[in-house]
């Protein structure tokens, strides 16, 4: 696991202790259609109909999305069993997170 990665799970673990998470199919799309999520998470290895489902969701309704990680790395960070997608509730745990992605890790952008 890159050092990279470690510190993005590592953040996504204190944003859950703070609350600025949101995790699963469900509460991630309720995230997106109310404007709350600031940062779509998707895992790398969830299927091409779901990163193709909140890729559509993200660019309609104008939020930010990134493909990283794996599905039971993603649950683990944030204290769950695996999950596929996630949403970041709070602006400066979107932007650290992304500074942390840097330009060399494999993901999406979506404004």
């Amino acid at each position: 696991m890159a050092d990279n990665e470690k510190r993005l799970l590592s953040y996504l673990g204190l944003a859950k202790r703070a609350g600025k998470v949101v995790s699963g199919e469900f509460q991630t799309e309720e995230a997106i259609r109310k404007g709350k999520a600031e940062l779509v998470l998707v895992a790398g290895d969830a299927s091409d109909n779901t990163k193709k489902k909140f890729r559509n969701m993200c660019d309609w309704h104008h939020a930010r999305m990134v493909v990283c990680s794996d599905r039971a790395a993603l649950g683990l960070s944030i204290g769950c069993s695996d999950r596929a997608c996630l949403a970041l509730t709070d602006t400066g745990f979107a932007a650290v997170i992304e500074k942390t992605l840097g330009t060399g890790a494999d993901r999406e952008r979506r404004y």
